[in-house]
């Protein structure tokens, strides 16, 4: 019975893609982000110049409209050059690579910062289902599951120790206004902020450590804190 309500409610589809996606790539991927950073900054000396954002930065629309790429989304995003490939063999694929591109960010000031970006590609999934009558999934059920699906996927990497440390879940909603850089200011601002965060521990003092558990039913976009949806803030950013 309680397997029939989750399939009727559909509480079953954002958990099973959040499992997935780390049991599936991010489990395997995170753990050799820093060592694949250390080797481009060897060879780039000046162009990673904050060991702090060496991460793995993963995007979550919470609209599910991904981008194939990135430079089309926004204009101060610049691809640079994908990091050192790890191959595996994987469920019966022979030599299946796994890669991470590098991207110049542009601020407002014109400078230019560094870090490895992509979309939670799960999230393609969510947005294909509310495009197919055969999956009876509304705009609703997406913006939900799209919630459920960062609030679990946060728990999960959260208690993973292979990836401590290696990834920065950067969870969005775009405002309804047309604004063409919206997306390079979301992720200037989860740099700056690791950055700021980074100096402050250098400097000996007590980093703001906010509380970042979520409500069980509901993603608040409201709570200014470094890991949760940031489009609604006030500090003129």
């Amino acid at each position: 019975e309680i397997s029939e309500m989750s399939e009727r409610s559909k509480q079953n589809v954002a958990h099973g893609l959040a499992w997935s996606y780390y049991i599936g790539y991010l489990k395997i991927v995170l753990p050799r982000v820093k060592k694949s950073m250390e080797e481009f900054s060897r060879a780039n000396p000046n162009l990673l110049a904050y060991r702090e954002t060496w991460k793995l930065h993963i995007l979550v629309p919470l609209s599910c409209d991904i981008y194939d790429d990135l430079e089309k989304a926004d204009s101060n995003i610049k691809y640079l050059t994908d990091l050192t490939e790890t191959t595996l063999t994987r469920a019966g694929t022979k030599k299946r690579v796994y890669k991470h591109s590098l991207y110049t960010i542009r601020d407002e000031d014109k400078k230019l910062w560094h870090c490895a970006v992509e979309y939670a590609t799960p999230l393609q999934s969510l947005y294909a289902m509310s495009q197919d009558e055969c999956a009876a999934f509304s705009r609703e059920d997406r913006l939900e599951q799209a919630k459920l699906f960062y609030r679990t996927l946060e728990e999960i990497l959260k208690g993973s120790k292979e990836c401590t440390g290696t990834y920065r879940l950067i969870a969005y909603e775009e405002s309804g206004e047309a604004e063409s850089h919206f997306l390079s200011r979301e992720i200037l601002w989860h740099l700056q902020q690791q950055h700021r965060e980074e100096y402050t521990m250098y400097e000996g003092n007590q980093p703001h450590n906010p509380n970042t558990t979520l409500s069980s039913t509901e993603l608040n976009l409201q709570i200014s804190q470094s890991d949760l949806p940031q489009p609604l803030r006030s500090d003129g950013f």
